[in-house]
């Protein structure tokens, strides 16, 4: 399982959404790693750390795997930070180890609340479909691009060599295989993560969320919100779904500032 670390102080955990890899954070590490220890993992399946064909898949297995790896790494206790699928997995990761977790930061986390996606994850998951893109989905530089500008509200704002560092992985043997059998666990996944929800309600939260997110509906932050007893909201105001990218510098300051607040 590969992953980058930098910075000394506390333990700070960042995981990555679908499809997504520890490049996510190239923006937010050098900033966090003044006052934290900074851990970005690639989880298993994903980025360039290994992908088994048997892997599994599902939500509580992502979770348990990142929890085998701050046992690896000597980490007894953490802040998690977790973005899109990545933020329903740390959730599920402090609800099966809620007294390794300090404090919880979401940016934009799938939840059982937000109904975007719920036809391309059904389209996606389909046996049949996942045979056909797993096919012609490396040749389709031009599609990912279009996904990539979808997610950011100002188009003007992706970062030179985004793209690029983002499809490298995906030449990786079994990467986007991967990445479809996640779809496939999705809505059992979902129903699952309410479930488990009041198990971690004590744990202080922070909520990122940028205003244009297409992926992950901003609404779904306020019944989200309610679950946890001491929770924060943050809006980035005409910010896509990577506002850890397109808002870096505000990310960054709402970061820091919850968790070195007294």
């Amino acid at each position: 399982m590969r992953y980058l670390r930098c910075g000394s102080g506390p333990a700070l955990v960042l995981v990555h959404g679908l499809l997504g890899y520890s490049f996510s954070w190239r923006f937010n590490m050098p900033v966090l790693a003044k006052q934290f220890s900074v851990y970005a993992v690639d989880m298993l399946g994903a980025g360039f750390s290994d992908c088994p064909p048997d892997l599994e898949a599902c939500l509580r297995a992502s979770a348990e795997r990142l929890l085998r790896f701050l046992d690896a790494v000597k980490i007894p206790a953490c802040d998690l930070l977790g973005t899109s699928r990545g933020g329903a997995v740390v959730m599920m990761a402090a609800a099966i180890a809620p007294d390794r977790i300090r404090r919880l930061i979401l940016v934009g986390p799938v939840n059982p609340w937000s109904t975007r996606g719920k036809r391309r994850v059904a389209f996606f998951g389909n046996l049949v479909t996942s045979a056909i893109f797993r096919r012609v989905a490396p040749r389709l530089e031009l599609v990912r691009g279009l996904v990539l500008r979808r997610l950011y509200a100002d188009k003007h704002r992706i970062p030179a060599g985004t793209l690029e560092g983002y499809s490298a992985p995906l030449v990786t043997r079994g990467t986007l295989e991967h990445g479809l059998r996640v779809l496939r666990t999705w809505t059992q996944d979902l129903r699952e993560l309410e479930s488990i929800l009041p198990r971690i309600s004590h744990i202080p939260t922070l909520l990122l969320w940028g205003s244009q997110d297409v992926a992950v509906d901003p609404a779904s932050a306020d019944p989200l919100s309610k679950c946890f007893q001491s929770c924060r909201l943050v809006s980035f105001s005409g910010v896509g779904h990577l506002p850890y990218e397109e808002a870096p510098d505000d990310f960054n300051r709402a970061v820091l500032a919850f968790l070195t607040q007294a």
